[in-house]
This record gives structure tokens, C-alpha cells and sequence, in this order.
């Protein structure tokens, strides 16, 4: 028979694992007062008496991205700053236009799960998995789980930070010796990466 304090103990865990959340915004919305001067950890919310409806839409995402660059792809994000209504919502939209055989590298959120959508074309799609690569053609949607490596790559013939810009474009440089090592090749290969960016 159990110890009736093992059970209450583990009826305890169960109950405290069971309130494990993200915790509710404090208000319905928060909009962006672009014109505070207030420094805190986000931004500054508007006063609702003068919040408009503008402020939870936008007429950018219409507008095609220029993809004459070496990827083929441009990502157009709407954040909090393109439409202030997102703010503290804990989500953002973007847009991603591509070039026949335009890719959108393999990139990850760390905080966040993508949903796809593809209005016109078709999309090879992969994601890194325990050292397998995932990858199917698809027309419609696709869900990419928090964290996880993925990129998207335009098969047809209509016309976010990445890794590779991240790693070997940044500034100042991640050394040579940490790439060479994470990578498994030698400097002239990271050298040549990096010339690129």
C-alpha cells in the first residue's frame, strides 16, 4: 500500500505541472505609441482612447519583394513596427517571394512555429530532424515546429535571418577556428564563405 504523503506529494507535481503556461497578456492589446519616449522592455502602448482601427492592419503584404539577389528570395516581415496592433501579441506575419528556383535558406525561430502558406506555385520544403532531412513538394501549407532547421526552395516557374547570414556574415566575424570546427572543413572553404557575404 502507498504512503498516503507519496500521494498527496505526486498530486501536488500533477496539479503544479498542470498550471505550466504562458502567461496571459495583462490587456486585450497593447498598440505601439511610436511617439513615446518611455525606455521598458517592449514597447510603449498607445492609449486605448485613441487606438484606430488602422493600427491592426496593413497594406504592405500586396506589394512583391524584389528577388533579383543571389538567394532568389525576399522575405517582406510585418512586425509590431508595420502594423502596431501586434504588439505583445507574440506573433508577426511575413511575406516571402520567390524567384523560380529562389530559396528561402534553412533558417530556425527559436521562440516561435511557422505556418506556410502558399498562394501561388509550388514549394519544395524541408526540415532537419535529428540529422534527416524531411522534404516534400506542397501547394498548400506546411507547419514548421519551434526550433527546428528548415528552408523553403521555389520548383515552379512563377516568380527571416538566415544561418548562413547570421554565421558567416556577421559582424564583427565569428573567428575562423570556431567555423572550421562546428562545420568539419578547412579555412579556405570558411574564408570563401564568408567572402561571399
Amino acid at each position: 500500500m502507498a504512503s498516503p504523503i507519496l500521494f498527496f506529494v505526486l498530486l501536488a507535481f500533477i496539479f503544479i505541472a498542470a498550471l505550466a503556461s504562458d502567461p496571459s497578456p495583462l490587456q486585450d492589446f497593447c498598440v505601439v505609441d511610436t511617439n513615446s519616449q518611455v525606455l521598458l522592455n517592449g514597447l510603449a502602448c498607445k492609449d486605448p482612447k485613441i487606438v484606430e482601427a488602422n493600427d491592426f492592419s496593413s497594406g504592405e503584404l500586396h506589394i512583391a519583394g524584389s528577388t533579383s539577389n543571389p538567394i532568389g528570395s525576399r522575405v517582406t516581415p510585418m512586425t509590431a513596427a508595420q502594423i502596431p496592433g501586434l504588439n505583445s501579441l507574440g506573433i508577426s506575419l511575413v511575406r516571402i517571394d520567390h524567384a523560380p528556383w529562389g530559396i528561402n535558406p534553412p533558417h530556425t525561430h527559436p521562440r516561435a512555429t511557422e505556418i506556410l502558406t502558399v498562394l501561388e506555385g509550388s514549394l519544395e520544403v524541408g526540415t532537419a530532424l535529428s540529422q534527416r532531412c524531411y522534404r516534400r513538394v506542397m501547394c498548400s501549407y506546411s507547419v514548421f515546429p519551434i526550433g527546428l532547421i528548415h528552408y523553403q526552395r521555389n520548383v515552379g516557374n512563377e516568380s527571416v535571418i538566415t544561418i548562413a547570414n547570421a554565421v558567416f556574415g556577421s559582424k564583427p566575424q565569428i573567428p575562423s577556428d570556431i567555423l572550421v570546427k562546428a562545420f568539419l572543413v578547412d579555412n579556405d572553404v570558411v574564408n570563401h564563405i564568408q567572402s561571399k557575404f
